[in-house]
This record gives C-alpha cells, sequence and structure tokens, in this order.
C-alpha cells in the first residue's frame, strides 16, 4: 500500500515519462518512409496510445486505415479494422464497434488474425455487458475466449491468462491461482502482464473471501499500471471499493478520484461508467467523514479557545494579585515603623492581612493549576518533537535513508495549501468575474461546451484562462501556477482554440475582453 500510495502521488510523473518516451518517437520519424514502413510506424503508436489516450490511439488507427486502403492489403486493412473496433468499444461506441466487426468476414480473414478477431470481440461484449449486465453477454464472452483458446499457441503467455480466466470463470481458483503463482515469479512489476496477473490473483482472492491478499494483489496491479501509465486501470477502482467495504472511506475516495480520472485522461467509457455507479456512495460517505471531522475540530478549536482565554483572565487575575501582595507589603513596611503608636491598629491590620494572604494562597492555587496545564501542554509538544528527532535519528543509525527522504518529501501539506489555495483563487475570481463560465462557453461551439462538476467553480481548464483573463498568458508561468507540464498547458490551450466559434487567432484576445462591460457599467 506505501508503493501504490507513492505511485498515485507521483502519477504524473510517469505520464510526463511516457509522454517524453512518445514524444521522442515521434521526432525519429523519416520524411522518406514508405508506405509499409509509415504503417508499421503509426501501429506502434497506436499500441503506445491505447491504453493511454484512446483518441490519440484512434487517430493513428484511422491513418493506417487510409494506407491499407491505398496500399489495397486486405490484412492490414483487417487489422487496423479490428484496432478500431476494439477502441471504439472501450470508449463506448458500441453501434460503431459492432457494424466494423459485422463487416469483417471471419471466413476470408487470415489466420494470423483470427486471435485478434476473438479477442476484440470477446472485449467487446465485457465491456458491452460493463453497461447492461446481460447474462447472454456472459455467454458470448466465454464463447470467444473458448475461440481464442483454439487459434492461440499453448505455449504462449496470452493462451495460459485466457486459460487461467476460463478456470476463474469455472470457478476452479485453486488450478487458476497455481498457474497464475507460476508465471508471477518470471516477471517483474515493469511487465506489460504483471499488472493483469496479480489482477487476477486479486480477483481470486476476493472471491475466495481473504481480504488481506485481495488489497495485496490488487494494489500491486495497479502501482504497476500507474508505473507503466496505463490509464486503463481496473485494480483502482476493484480497491476502491474493498476499502469502502471494509470502512476506510479516505482511501476509497482517493482510489475512486485517481481511477476516475484515468478513466477521463484515456476516454475509457466503460471503465467511467462503472466508476459512476460508486462514485456517488463513495462522495457521500467521504463528505459525511468530512463534516464529522470539521465538526470535531471546531469544538476542539472552542475547547482550546476557552481554555487560552480562561489562562489569560488567571494570568491577570494572578498579576493583579501579587500587586496587590506587592502594596500589602509596602503597608506592613509602614505600619512596623508606626508599630509603637499604632499598636491597636497592629491587630486589625494582622486580621486583614491574614485575609488578603488567604485570597493570596487561593489566586497562587489558580496560578500552579493554570500554568502546570500550560506546561502540559508545551511538554506535550516538546514530546511530539522529541519523537520525531528520536525517529529521525534511529533512522539515520540504521542508514534508512530512503525512508528519511520519503518522510521529508512527503508533500500532503503543501497539496492541502495548494487546494486551499485553487479554491480561493477561484472564489476571488468568481466574485470579480461571477459570468465568466457562462461567457467563456459562449465562445465555444456548443457540443463543447464545459459542464461543471456539482461543487466545482473551476476546472483546470477554466483556471488556465481565467490566469489569461487576468493578463497571465505565459504558458511557463500558468504552468508553475497550476502546477502541469507546458505541453499540458499548451494542448490545453491548443484544444479550446479549436472548439471556438470564433477565429482561432482571435480567441483569446476575446477572452481577456469577458467582464468588461460589466466592469464599465
Amino acid at each position: 500500500m506505501n508503493k501504490l500510495n507513492d505511485a498515485v502521488k507521483n502519477k504524473q510523473h510517469y505520464v510526463r515519462l511516457k509522454e517524453e518516451r512518445i514524444l521522442n518517437f515521434k521526432k525519429l520519424k523519416s520524411q522518406n518512409l514508405s508506405k509499409e514502413q509509415e504503417y508499421n510506424y503509426n501501429e506502434a503508436l497506436y499500441k503506445e496510445y491505447q491504453k493511454f489516450n484512446s483518441d490519440s490511439a484512434i487517430f493513428y488507427v484511422k491513418k493506417n486505415l487510409k494506407i491499407a486502403e491505398e496500399l489495397r492489403e486486405k490484412k492490414l486493412l483487417n487489422l487496423a479494422q479490428l484496432q478500431l473496433a476494439n477502441l471504439y468499444s472501450s470508449s463506448g461506441k458500441y453501434r460503431e464497434s459492432e457494424t466494423i466487426l459485422k463487416s469483417i468476414s471471419k471466413k476470408e480473414l487470415e489466420k494470423s488474425l483470427l486471435a485478434n478477431y476473438y479477442i476484440t470481440y470477446r472485449e467487446f461484449y465485457e465491456h458491452y455487458n460493463a453497461n447492461s449486465r446481460n447474462r447472454e453477454f456472459l455467454g458470448q464472452i466465454g464463447k470467444y475466449r473458448d475461440s481464442l483458446l483454439g487459434v492461440l499457441n499453448p505455449s504462449s503467455l496470452d493462451y495460459k491468462i485466457n486459460k487461467i480466466q476460463k478456470n476463474i470463470y469455472h470457478r476452479q481458483f485453486d488450478i487458476a491461482k497455481k498457474e497464475l503463482l507460476v508465471l508471477l515469479k518470471d516477471r517483474k512489476d515493469d511487465n506489460p502482464q504483471y499488472a493483469m496477473i496479480t489482477y487476477l490473483l486479486g480477483n481470486i482472492s476476493e472471491k475466495t473471501n481473504q481480504i488481506e491478499l485481495v488489497k495485496k494483489y490488487y494494489a500491486l496491479s495497479a502501482t504497476s499500471d500507474i508505473k507503466q501509465a496505463i490509464k486503463d486501470n481496473a485494480s483502482l477502482q476493484e480497491l476502491a471499493m474493498v476499502f469502502y467495504d471494509l470502512g476506510d472511506v479516505d482511501m476509497a475516495y482517493k482510489l475512486t478520484q485517481s481511477a476516475i480520472e484515468d478513466a477521463l485522461y484515456c476516454n475509457v467509457q466503460f471503465r467511467t461508467l462503472l466508476m459512476s455507479q460508486v462514485y456517488s456512495i463513495i462522495n457521500t460517505a467521504y463528505l459525511e467523514r468530512e463534516a464529522q471531522r470539521k465538526t470535531e475540530l471546531k469544538v476542539y478549536l472552542l475547547c482550546i479557545s476557552l481554555l487560552s482565554l480562561f489562562l489569560i483572565v488567571a494570568i491577570i487575575y494572578v498579576y493583579k494579585q501579587m500587586k496587590k501582595v506587592s502594596r500589602i507589603r509596602g503597608e506592613l513596611y509602614e505600619s512596623s515603623q508606626k508599630l509603637a503608636e499604632l499598636n491597636k491598629d497592629i491587630t486589625e491590620t494582622n486580621k486583614q492581612l491574614q485575609d488578603r494572604n488567604a485570597q493570596l494562597s487561593e489566586s497562587n492555587h489558580i496560578k500552579e493549576e493554570y500554568i502546570a496545564h500550560f506546561f502540559n501542554l508545551c511538554s506535550a509538544y516538546i514530546n511530539k518533537l522529541e519523537n520525531y528527532r528520536v525517529i529521525l535519528n534511529k533512522k539515520a543509525t540504521a542508514k534508512q535513508f530512503d525512508e528519511i527522504y520519503r518522510m521529508l518529501k512527503s508533500t500532503t501539506l503543501v497539496d492541502n495549501e495548494l487546494e486551499e489555495l485553487y479554491k480561493n483563487f477561484d472564489i476571488i475570481f468568481l466574485n470579480l468575474y461571477p459570468t465568466f463560465v457562462k461567457d467563456f462557453n459562449a465562445l465555444l461551439v456548443n457540443d463543447e461546451q464545459i459542464v461543471l462538476k456539482q461543487g466545482e467553480m473551476l476546472n483546470t481548464e477554466l483556471r488556465i484562462f481565467a490566469l489569461i483573463r487576468l493578463g497571465i498568458t505565459d504558458s511557463v508561468k500558468i504552468a508553475a501556477f497550476l502546477r502541469y507540464s507546458l505541453s499540458t498547458i499548451y494542448n490545453y490551450r491548443t484544444k479550446a482554440r479549436n472548439k471556438a466559434v470564433v477565429s482561432r487567432n482571435d480567441f483569446e484576445e476575446m477572452v481577456m475582453k469577458i467582464g468588461l462591460i460589466s466592469q464599465k457599467s
């Protein structure tokens, strides 16, 4: 779980690595490629984008469709069609996917593509079943899995995994688990199949009620996917539900948020639909937990405030009593000088002194009690600092520098402050330009207008153009403020210009004029 938490925190780092790798690959493209070479080049990019960004994957597959038609290569055309059908089904375009699959003649299909054909059909029904939960689709999934096993090489990894999935479906868990553990020994977490193997182990553990193993294997699977920047991540959503069932709402909410972000980024529609079914439940529980914590925090703050106020009053009272004692001592000194003359007054003065000494004793008792309480509070904080120092000292003595580094590297405080910063930014900005979201959407075509989530004031895209409205047009400064890469900011700006109803060149200038009329009036 520690590895998973680190991976979730550094998710954007792994995405940047993936983007840099793809960008470097694109830079290697030669201008003198033949049609066949360009087809292979596009297919390599399709594989990079397949589980990362389905829209980009679709773009390169469509390019290959055109190339295959120009070459009149039936095999290449069928391969591209199968790839496009698979991408369409994962992104929720089931009719388009089914149309493509029905247009492919199985009898005329090359033997080398039969495995792709069966895989695409099997995943089509898996994706479709995620929405409708139709038992007929489960039968179709089993049918195409059996067909796939008939054409795969029995010694291949794909054959073994599909055979294991079949065993799981037929509840032969012991056989499936034994085979998976053998496969797991030969693979590290950077292997593309590592996440699938650990996911299936988690699935078996869940069906056999082995909760600790469920958490372990789903966490290993999700960590592997995140480090490889695979956005089609089933393990995260499964693990989120496990933690929700166990009552750990904070962890469930964190994992759900990450899973939804990945599904939306990759445009994996069936994953988004699956998560939307549980998101509202987890989100409601999380909000209730947060409300409870805020209530408790208010109570604690009120108690501390009252104690602090009481301590201040006690200190003032003690100070006044000390001044009073000082004055009494002065009076006693004068009285002693007049002892001979004021013998009768001594008795009365001593009585007054006794009364005031009793008051002083009482005030001293109060002072001691609350000063001790104050010292206890200070001592507690000192002890916490000392414990933290001892922990660091022990880890330093044990040369656990990685653990020390992890503790010092934690960004939780920074993340909370950033969240508060963006929240305050949204409130202040919308106070200045209350109609900004409406006016900004008016600059976009109807189908591309931004719809904010419930409780959301601005999203990332709106914040970028809010900064531009404030006169911050430098993408470097915007990226630094929002903690995104320069390429991400550039992509947001480019996509927005492409969606504009006005001229692309005039779009940002129009954004900078939002609110001018209302301000003048």
